[in-house]
């Protein structure tokens, strides 16, 4: 099974270009979130305009990659992987823009510390899913992809327990329960987006266990 799988590896032109262009367009969203945090309030409405048209551009490849997988007959692997990891990716960039949407919408003004450590979490979850999704072209080197899974699954706790002191504290040193519900609605955004990197990890490694 694994000379067959790469037998087709070379052959594929579509799904991994388009899982690379992907990936670059989400790395791409969490620059411009971890601008928009770190920026004075006059300076943001560039960076949330930028997030929403690359949440469409990643639509428009996800929409690519199930048109591809709808119409061709030799997959470079599972179909059922091909379509997990094209959502877990578009999962990603829907929860960075919906963060982003969130802090427009509820006129969050003020970039608390929390904010901005899971702004720079779901960065470096990208970064690892990025290493992780080119590997996938040869799987010569799957040490990258499992170190990057690795890492990816301790940015993902690391992005639970900021969230959770973030909450509380929100609970024990904020009176104003406008302020604490729409607080805690940019924190759990933002943490949904590492929790999405952590889903695409697990694709991966489930894509390993079948073809490695």
């Amino acid at each position: 099974m694994n000379n067959i799988f790469s037998y087709f590896i070379p052959k594929d032109r579509k799904f991994f270009p388009l899982f690379e262009k992907a990936s670059a367009n989400l790395i791409e969203m969490a620059n411009q979130l971890e601008g928009l945090v770190n920026s004075p309030e006059a300076s943001r409405e560039p960076y949330y305009k930028s997030i929403e048209n690359l949440e469409h551009k990643g639509d428009e490849i996800t929409h690519q990659i199930y048109l591809e997988l709808s119409k061709t007959f030799i997959t470079p692997f599972d179909r059922e992987d091909i379509h997990a990891l094209a959502s877990a990716l578009d999962d990603i960039a829907d929860y960075i823009h919906g963060s982003a949407n969130r802090m427009l919408l509820y006129n969050v003004t003020e970039m608390t510390e929390p904010i901005k450590k899971l702004a720079d979490l779901v960065k470096q979850g990208c970064i690892d899913v990025e290493k992780a999704v080119k590997e996938l072209k040869n799987l010569k080197n799957i040490r990258v992809i499992t170190d990057s899974c690795v890492r990816i699954n301790s940015i993902e706790n690391q992005a639970d327990y900021v969230f959770d002191k973030a909450v509380g504290d929100l609970f024990d040193y904020e009176d104003d329960a406008k302020t604490i519900i729409k607080y805690k609605e940019v924190l759990s955004a933002l943490e949904t987006a590492t929790d999405m990197c952590e889903d695409v990890a697990n694709v991966l490694e489930s894509i390993l266990v079948k073809n490695a």
